[in-house]
C-alpha cells in the first residue's frame, strides 16, 4: 500500500506540473481567409505567425511563457469573423494578429473591444477600423500596415496626372476594403481635377462580369481603378482582353500577390498597384526570408506583416510586464517598435505613423516596385 499511496502522489504531482505547463502558455491567435477564394492571403498570414512564434518561442517567449498559436477562419465573412472573436474570447486567447479584410477586422473588433484583448492587424486598411474605436475612448485597437486614406492620396494623385483629360472609372466590390480603398482613391482624384467618368459596384464571388466589362469599353473608359481583390480584379480585366478591351488597370495592395497573375495571365501585364514598400528588402528581414525560402515558401504579401503584428505586440508586453489589453495597449500607443518591416512608430489612435506607399507594376509573370 505504501508503494500505491507513493505512485499516487507522484501521478498527482506530475499532474499539477503539467497543469501548471499548460497555464504556462499564453495563447495567441491569428485568424483570416484560411478557405475560399481570398485563401493566399490566409496562408501569408498562417505562415506569418508560425514563424514569429516559433522564433519567439526559440528565444524564451514573452514574459518568460511559451506562445501557444490558433489559427482561425473567417473566410473574409463579417458574420464568421465575430464568431471566431467569440470562439477565442472563450478559449482564454490573450492577443488577436488579425483579422485580414477589413469587413472581417472591424465587426470582430468589437468583441475583442469588450473582453479588454489586444488586436492587431496585419492587412486591415479601412480608416474606420482605428478611427471608430478612438471616438468611444477604445485603446485596445491597432494596425502595423497603412490605412486607405494614405494609399488614396497616391493613387488619386496618379490618376489625375497620368489620365488628365482621359476616362477614368472607379469601380469597387462593396466591401469595407475596396468600397473605402475606390472612396478614398475618388476623392484625391476629384480634388487633383478629375471627375470620374463612371463609378460602379460589383458583386464579389461572381465568375462573369462581361456585362460590366462591356458597359466599360462601350464608354470608352481609358483607365479602371479597382477597390476589391485580387480574385475579381483579376477576372475583370482577363475578361476585358478576351473582348478586345485592355484599358488601363490600376488598383492596389490587394493585388500584390502571385495569385493575380495566375488568374490574369498575359492580361494583367502592365496592372498598376499601390502598396507600401517590398519589406523583403528590408536588411531587418534578411535571414527570415532566407529561412522562408529555404522551405519553398516566398513570404509575399502580408506574411512579414503578420510576422511584424506579433512581434510589435511581444515587445509591447514586454514594455508593458503584462499581457492585459488596456496595459499592452499603453505601451503600444506611442511607441516604437523594431520588426522585420522596420521600425514602426504608432500614433495615440494604433495607426503606423507616416505609411509610405509606392508603386509595383506586374511585367511578365512577376511583380516589381516602379
Amino acid at each position: 500500500m505504501r508503494y500505491l499511496k507513493t505512485a499516487l502522489v507522484a501521478a498527482a504531482a506530475l499532474a499539477a506540473l503539467g497543469t501548471t505547463a499548460a497555464h504556462a502558455e499564453l495563447k495567441i491567435a491569428t485568424a483570416g481567409p484560411m478557405t475560399g477564394q481570398y485563401a493566399s492571403f490566409g496562408e501569408q498570414m498562417r505562415r506569418g505567425a508560425e514563424m514569429a512564434v516559433q522564433d519567439i518561442n526559440a528565444k524564451g517567449g514573452v514574459l518568460g511563457q511559451k506562445l501557444a498559436l490558433q489559427i482561425e477562419d473567417d473566410a473574409c465573412d463579417p458574420k464568421q469573423a465575430v464568431a471566431v472573436a467569440n470562439k477565442v474570447v472563450g478559449d482564454g486567447v490573450v492577443f488577436m494578429a488579425g483579422h485580414f479584410c477589413s469587413g472581417s477586422s472591424i465587426p470582430a473588433s468589437a468583441v475583442y473591444a469588450e473582453e479588454g484583448i489586444m488586436q492587431i492587424t496585419p492587412a486591415s486598411t479601412n480608416p474606420a477600423f482605428t478611427d471608430e474605436p478612438a471616438k468611444k475612448g477604445i485603446t485596445t485597437i491597432g494596425r502595423v500596415c497603412g490605412r486607405d486614406d494614405a494609399q488614396g492620396i497616391v493613387a488619386g494623385k496618379y490618376l489625375a496626372t497620368k489620365f488628365k483629360g482621359k476616362k477614368v472609372a472607379i469601380l469597387h466590390d462593396k466591401t469595407a476594403y475596396g468600397k473605402g480603398l475606390a472612396d478614398e482613391t475618388r476623392k484625391n482624384m476629384n480634388a487633383a481635377g478629375l471627375k470620374e467618368a463612371m463609378y460602379e459596384a460589383y458583386t464579389a464571388g461572381e465568375k462573369d462580369y462581361s456585362a460590366l466589362v462591356s458597359k466599360l469599353k462601350a464608354a470608352g473608359i481609358d483607365a479602371v481603378y479597382i477597390g476589391g481583390y485580387d480574385a475579381e480584379a483579376g477576372l475583370i480585366i482577363r475578361q476585358s482582353h478576351e473582348q478586345g478591351y485592355k484599358p488601363q488597370l490600376v488598383s492596389g495592395d490587394a493585388l500584390v500577390t502571385d495569385n493575380y497573375w495566375k488568374i490574369t495571365g498575359d492580361a494583367g501585364q502592365g496592372t498598376l498597384m499601390t502598396f507600401q514598400p517590398d519589406p523583403r528588402k528590408n536588411p531587418a528581414a534578411k535571414g527570415l526570408v532566407e529561412k522562408f525560402r529555404a522551405q519553398n515558401y516566398e513570404p509575399e504579401g502580408y506574411t512579414l506583416y503578420t510576422y511584424a503584428a506579433i512581434q510589435a505586440w511581444a515587445q509591447a508586453v514586454a514594455k508593458a510586464g503584462s499581457t492585459e489589453g488596456e496595459k499592452v495597449a499603453k505601451s503600444f500607443r506611442g511607441g516604437t517598435f523594431d520588426t522585420v518591416i522596420g521600425t514602426l512608430n504608432i500614433n495615440d489612435k494604433g495607426d503606423v505613423k507616416n505609411p509610405e506607399y509606392v508603386w509595383y507594376i506586374w511585367d511578365s509573370g512577376k511583380y516589381r516596385e516602379m
